[in-house]
């Protein structure tokens, strides 16, 4: 008998026929033999309305993340009793679990939070019951019962994190997609779906803007060692295997393009380029709970320098606020500027490490495809740029063209 933990998302669950589906399927794999834990997103579209709720009731005001986090709580907490009511109907044993119920824990980060602990004792004595367990993703609660949510794509966390603490033999992350593909196809039409793809190459995917996985998911996933796949809820198609790198996957140069779109670069102009500068402005960022991508400073020839650094669109005015008591500590004439309009393109690939070149026949095509770069950022197996947002689209597809990655 195996342990299988599954995931779907909010597309997959999307209508009351496809959480019939997904429960069928679900039904199908504990028939097969094996104990079934399956984490559930809310339904598509529910999310973004609660938000919208949130913003009609609190007008200009900005919403606690505290009841925040109680709020959206209540998306999974709708699929997972959904789910267990169809898989009744079908005659099957099922039991709904929040994420508090099924004993992850988290800090107190509300909007963000982090797993700190899982204590899966409940969710075992359950299946050992002949149960099949259907679980809130996104969500846990902190150390003294407070409902906290991991942010935007937790419930492949939650997935991942639950694969791991059970110890289950396979995790399967069901979207309505095939798999990870070389490219979003909605962007780049000859993209195709990647049969195996290592944990740092999804990791730098995901975090430059692929939106098959979050990136702490595989983060996880890669700490724990927990192979995963990557597969569609809407067709039996095999998917996309995540797992440990391989000698053989180092023969292809590029793995993927991912793109992000809404991000805004921050200037902080005319800082003297002193010890401790750029420790007050990240720190201040930090301190914030936002997320920094490139940082590229200017080489400074009088003592005077320019900080930039990019951050998600909406972020935007929560770096301003957390900046500006730290222009005056910097001295006179310190400016602090932002710009929007800017979207991240990356190129992916274990194989950058023994072949060279990449850079500059990526910086070739996209030249030839009269596209401007603003800010350049590498990595191992990572080269991304900033270009405006109008651009992007274009930039994916030569990019992507340049490097053969639709070639069967």
């Amino acid at each position: 008998m195996s342990l299988i933990v599954q995931k779907y998302g909010g597309t997959s669950v999307g209508t009351p026929e496809r959480i019939r589906n997904v429960a069928r399927r679900i039904l199908e794999t504990q028939q097969a033999g094996n104990q079934v834990v399956a984490v559930v997103s809310a339904m598509a579209g529910v999310t973004n309305n609660l938000i919208k709720l949130a913003d009609e009731v609190t007008g200009s005001a900005q919403p606690s993340e505290r009841e925040m986090d109680v709020l959206l709580a209540t998306g999974e907490q709708t699929t997972i009793a959904l789910t267990a009511m169809a898989l009744h109907s079908m005659g099957a044993k099922a039991v709904s679990l929040t994420g508090a119920q099924a004993g992850i824990v988290t800090d107190g980060v509300h909007t963000k939070a982090r797993i700190s602990n899982i204590t899966p004792h409940g969710v075992h004595e359950l299946l050992d019951a002949g149960n099949i367990v259907i679980l809130a993703g996104f969500q846990g609660k902190t150390r003294d019962g407070n409902i906290t949510t991991l942010g935007r794509g937790g419930s492949d966390l939650t997935a991942i994190a639950m694969a791991a603490a059970i110890d289950a033999d396979l995790c399967q992350i069901y979207t309505d997609v095939d798999g990870v593909y070389t490219c979003d196809p909605r962007v780049v039409p000859g993209a195709r779906k990647i049969d195996e793809i290592s944990y740092d190459e999804l990791l730098e995917m995901a975090s430059s803007g692929s939106k098959v996985m979050q990136s702490r998911s595989v983060e996880f996933a890669k700490k724990f060692g927990v192979t995963f796949e990557v597969r569609s809820s809407l067709n039996q198609n095999p998917g996309t295997l995540v797992k440990e790198e391989t000698m053989s996957m180092e023969s292809v140069v590029i793995r993927g393009v991912s793109l992000e779109r809404a991000q805004a670069k921050v200037t902080i102009g005319g800082v003297k380029d002193l010890p401790g500068t750029a420790s007050r402005i990240f720190g201040a960022v930090a301190g914030a709970n936002i997320l920094v991508d490139m940082i590229v400073q200017n080489v400074s020839k009088t003592g005077i320098t320019d900080i930039s650094f990019t951050v998600p669109k909406d972020d935007v005015a929560k770096a301003e606020a957390a900046l500006r008591p730290v222009l005056a500590e910097l001295g006179e004439g310190v400016t602090l500027e932002a710009q929007d309009g800017i979207a991240k393109l990356s190129a992916v690939g274990i194989g950058m490490r023994s072949h060279s070149g990449v850079a500059a026949e990526m910086f070739k095509a996209l030249a030839d495809a009269g596209v401007n770069i603003e800010m350049i950022s590498t990595s191992e197996i990572k080269i991304s740029v900033t270009v405006a947002e109008g651009d992007i689209d274009r930039a994916a597809n030569v990019v992507h063209e340049a490097f053969g990655l639709g070639a069967l």
